[in-house]
């Protein structure tokens, strides 16, 4: 009996290729195509993807005219999947966090292609176990909260009061640029100033670089540098446990890990042609 072509959205993880999960390996082994985000390691793509794959960058960096519009992608997977039995869709952390995965489901969905979602570590959980930050422990916090905060983000006051309560850790993605707004909306609605938070860089790489302050102190003296995508925010009791746990040297060459979008595709024609390639 043939077997169905098929999409499958695979989770890569946070940066180490090492926290690539057992499953992942085995699908991207027989993959034909992937359709790749620019935050997946790209030894992974050296050790596990065979050459005779089609490799297609298609991530979203800000600032950058390379990234490709969610609706490309969407007409991507589905021009691929009528033509390939094994089709991947590799994604950064896990496959349902902050990866537009409902748009590219309803599409192949509406198409009847078959698909299957392999999850991978979160970016959350790889930050912090690889800065020795316990996310729940008992009297520090009562649960974990993943948001995310652009300019355009509409949070109600009385949403930012129960924020600034701090019962909860909160985890912020993609909000860097948004901090300083963050932590003053914080303070605003009543939050502790000494609650500590820590910002996480390039989380489980060998850059990886830690960025530890309360929210006072930031509110303060901004730090002087940008902070380097990708980068984590975790805010609450727990972030003061770093200091007493942290087992990874903190890297202070502040350098980025990951290949800027402008240069991936040429990167990885270099990969799939089995050319040595080595970062800047």
């Amino acid at each position: 009996m043939q077997q169905l072509n098929k999409v499958y959205f695979i989770g890569a993880g946070p940066g180490d290729p090492d926290l690539l999960t057992v499953k992942a390996t085995k699908i991207l082994q027989k993959a034909e195509v992937v359709i790749t985000d620019r935050l997946v390691n790209e030894d992974i793509l050296q050790e596990y993807v065979p050459f005779s794959a089609q490799v297609i960058a298609v991530g979203k960096q800000g600032g950058s005219n390379a990234s490709t519009p969610q609706q490309e992608i969407n007409e991507l997977l589905v021009e691929k999947a009528t033509l390939h039995q094994h089709v991947v869709r590799l994604k950064g952390g896990d496959t349902s966090i902050f990866s537009n995965i409902l748009d590219e489901l309803i599409a192949l969905h509406a198409s009847g292609i078959a698909y299957e979602i392999i999850p991978g570590i979160t970016a959350l959980s790889g930050a912090a176990a690889y800065t020795g930050i316990p996310l729940t422990a008992r009297e520090y916090t009562t649960g974990v909260r993943i948001l995310t905060y652009y300019k355009s983000t509409a949070i109600a006051p009385d949403a930012w009061r129960e924020l600034a309560n701090m019962k909860d850790t909160l985890v912020l993605y993609m909000s860097v640029t948004a901090l300083p707004e963050v932590v003053n909306k914080l303070l605003q609605y009543g939050a502790d100033g000494t609650t500590p938070f820590v910002v996480v860089e390039q989380a489980t790489t060998p850059n990886q670089y830690v960025y530890s302050a309360t929210l006072q102190q930031y509110n303060s003296e901004l730090p002087k540098e940008d902070f380097i995508s990708p980068s984590l925010v975790i805010i609450g009791k727990v972030a003061g446990l770093y200091r007493q746990f942290a087992w990874l040297p903190n890297n202070k060459e502040r350098v980025p890990y990951f290949t800027s979008l402008d240069t991936l595709t040429e990167l990885f024609n270099d990969i799939k042609n089995g050319n040595n390639v080595s970062r800047a």
